[in-house]
C-alpha cells in the first residue's frame, strides 16, 4: 500500500545530513508498515522488535555504547549490520526508552548509520527520557488520507485530475459525482489501513466494521499503559464523548455526571499524547504563527480517523454506499473533521501539526470559521458546508475584518467555483488546495502514482 511518507523516506535515505528517525504517529495507521516498504530498498534489513524480544531490551538496558549495541543487535538478528549499507529498524522503541536516547549516539559515532525507530505509545516515552536535541529528527503519520485511499483501490487517474484541475473550470459531472460517491466510501471505510486493505480484498461493509471495534478496543487497552489508575475512568469517558462532540467548542459541562474539569482536561491531554484525538484550537487568525493567537481553553476535537468515530457512536455506514451525498450534507460535523483529518494528513509531516479555528460570539451577529490554514506565510480562513449561505457569510465577515487575509475556502459537495475572494472547492479536492502551495507534498503525490 503506497504512502505519502514513502517520498519522506526516501528524501531522508540521500540526506547528507540524515539524523536517526523517529516514526511517530497512533497505534496501527501503518509506521511498521511502510518501514518495512521503504527497507527492500536497502542491501540488507534488519528489525528489531522491542515487545517481542525481551532479549534485545536487555541490550540498551546495560549502557549506550553504540559499537557494543550493534554488535549484539547484529548478533540476535543473525545479519551484520553494516552502517551505510543496512537499514536498521528498531519497533516499540517506547518499550526500553533508553534506545531512543540511544540514538544520539549512534549520530554521534556512527553518522553513517541508517536508523529508524517507532513504536504505538512512543510519544510518551519521549516525555519519559526527552529527544536528543539536534541529533534526531521525525516523521508524523496518520490514517490514510483520501488521495492514498484512491491510489489503493486503483483510482489513480482520478488522483490526476484531481491534482490538475484548475480553479476557474468546473469538473465533469460524471467525474464529480463519481469522485463524491468515492469519498462517501472513504467516509464509511475510514483510512485506517487494516480496514481499508479488508475493504479492496472483500468489499465486506461489516467486515470493516468489526476491524474498526477491535481497533477501538486495542486503544481502550492501551489505556491503563499510559493513565494512572484513578485517571482511567476519565481517559476511557473521554474516548466515548470526543465523536459526539465533534464539531463545536469542547464543553467539559455537556458530559454526564458530576466530572470536574481539572479531571477530565488532563485525561484529554493523554488521548492527544496518544494520538487518539486531535485539538483545534482558537486562534485570532490576525497573522502568522497561527499558534501564539491562540486561547488554550477554547478548542475543539476530532478523533483520530472518522471511520472509527462512526464505529465508536455505532453510527450505520450503509447509507454512505446508498445515498453518499444525502449523507455528505446531513452529516456537517463528522465531514467538518474529515477536512481536519486531511489537513493534518497533508500537513509537513516533519513536524508536529497543529488545527485552528476562529469565531466570533459577542455582539448582534455570530460568525464561525471551521479552520485556519497557513499558506505561504498568509492565513486563510476555511468553511465546511453543504449549502451557501452562512458560509459565504462567515467566510466575508472574516475576510472584511483580516484584511490580511486574500481569499478564502470553502470545501463542499457542490463543484469548483469562484465566489467574489471565496474559492469553492469541492470536498474530495483537499489535497489540491494544499498540494498547489507544496512542492513537497505533490511530489509525495506523484511518487504514488
Amino acid at each position: 500500500m503506497k504512502r505519502l511518507i514513502d517520498h519522506f523516506l526516501e528524501q531522508w535515505k540521500h540526506d547528507n545530513l540524515r539524523k536517526p528517525l523517529l516514526m511517530r504517529g497512533a497505534r496501527q495507521v501503518g509506521k511498521t508498515y511502510s518501514v518495512r516498504e521503504f527497507g527492500k530498498t536497502y542491501a540488507d534489513f534488519v528489525e528489531i522488535n522491542l515487545e517481542l524480544q525481551p532479549n534485545a531490551q536487555q541490550i540498551f538496558e546495560k549502557d549506550l555504547q553504540p559499537d557494543r549495541i550493534l554488535r549484539e543487535l547484529s548478533l540476535i538478528a543473525r545479519k551484520q549490520i553494516t552502517p551505510g549499507k543496512t537499514l536498521l529498524f528498531l519497533d516499540e522503541v517506547q518499550k526500553v526508552p533508553q534506545a531512543i536516547t540511544a540514538l544520539r549516539y549512534f549520530y554521534e559515532m556512527y553518522p553513517e548509520l541508517h536508523v529508524i525507530a517507532a513504536g504505538s505509545l512512543l510519544d510518551f516515552a519521549i516525555e519519559q527520557v526527552g529527544i536528543p536535541v539536534g541529533r534526531v529528527e521525525s516523521l508524523y503519520m496518520y490514517p490514510l488520507s483520501f488521495i492514498e485511499y484512491l491510489v489503493a483501490i486503483g483510482e489513480k487517474l482520478l488522483v490526476d485530475e484531481i491534482i490538475d484541475h484548475e480553479l476557474g473550470h468546473g469538473m465533469s459531472p460524471v467525474i464529480h459525482h463519481k469522485l463524491l460517491g468515492l469519498l462517501g466510501e472513504y467516509l464509511a471505510i475510514g483510512g485506517m489501513p487494516h480496514s481499508v486493505q479488508h475493504w479492496i480484498d472483500k468489499k465486506d461493509p461489516l467486515g470493516c466494521a468489526k476491524i474498526h471495534h477491535s481497533l477501538l478496543d486495542t486503544y481502550r487497552q492501551d489505556f491503563g499503559t499510559y493513565a494512572r489508575r484513578l485517571q482511567v475512568k476519565y481517559v476511557a469517558l473521554l474516548f466515548d464523548q470526543i465523536p459526539l462532540q465533534m464539531g463545536r467548542k469542547f464543553k467539559y459541562s455537556m458530559i454526564e455526571g458530576e466530572y470536574r474539569k481539572r479531571e477530565l482536561a488532563p485525561a484529554l491531554d493523554l488521548l492527544e499524547t496518544a494520538g487518539v484525538t486531535h485539538k483545534v484550537f482558537y486562534s485570532a487568525g490576525q497573522g502568522m504563527p497561527l499558534g501564539a493567537q491562540i486561547d488554550p481553553q477554547d478548542y475543539k476535537a476530532i478523533f483520530l480517523d472518522v471511520g472509527l468515530a462512526q464505529a465508536l457512536v455505532d453510527f450505520d455506514s450503509a447509507n454512505w454506499f446508498l445515498n453518499p451525498e444525502t449523507e455528505l450534507v446531513n452529516k456537517g460535523q463528522l465531514v467538518e473533521a474529515f477536512v481536519g483529518q486531511e489537513l493534518l494528513a497533508y500537513a509537513d509531516p516533519h513536524k508536529k501539526n497543529n488545527l485552528y479555528y476562529w469565531h466570533k460570539e459577542s455582539g448582534a451577529s455570530q460568525a464561525e470559521i471551521d479552520y485556519l490554514m497557513q499558506m505561504s506565510s498568509t492565513v486563510i480562513p476555511v468553511e465546511v458546508k453543504a449549502g451557501l449561505g452562512k458560509t459565504i457569510k462567515s467566510l466575508l465577515y472574516f475576510l472584511e475584518s483580516h484584511k490580511q487575509s486574500p481569499y478564502g475556502i470553502r470545501f463542499s459537495t457542490q463543484d469548483y467555483s469562484l465566489h467574489q475572494n471565496v474559492h469553492s472547492y469541492p470536498l474530495y479536492a483537499i489535497a489540491k488546495v494544499t498540494s498547489d502551495k507544496n512542492q513537497a507534498l505533490k511530489q509525495a503525490i506523484q511518487k504514488m502514482l
